[in-house]
């Protein structure tokens, strides 16, 4: 009896967890799609931007030390 109870809560579980499991992957292939485009958008910006030699020639420094 034991066994059949277990059984039965563990599949109701399984189903859940797999629904979870497939609405993850979606969030996440969404995220995926939106960071490529933020990409492609920063990179679009970045070659429109006249940056001076003196500045490129800065060394970059850690914000917190």
């Amino acid at each position: 009896m034991a066994k059949a109870l277990f059984g039965h809560v563990g599949s109701g579980s399984d189903m859940r967890l797999s629904y979870e499991v497939r609405r993850l992957r979606a969030r996440v292939a969404e995220l995926e799609a939106e960071l490529a485009r933020v990409r492609a958008v920063n990179e679009a910006l970045v070659d429109g931007v006249d940056v001076p030699a003196d500045v490129r020639s800065l060394e970059v420094e850690p914000a917190l030390t």
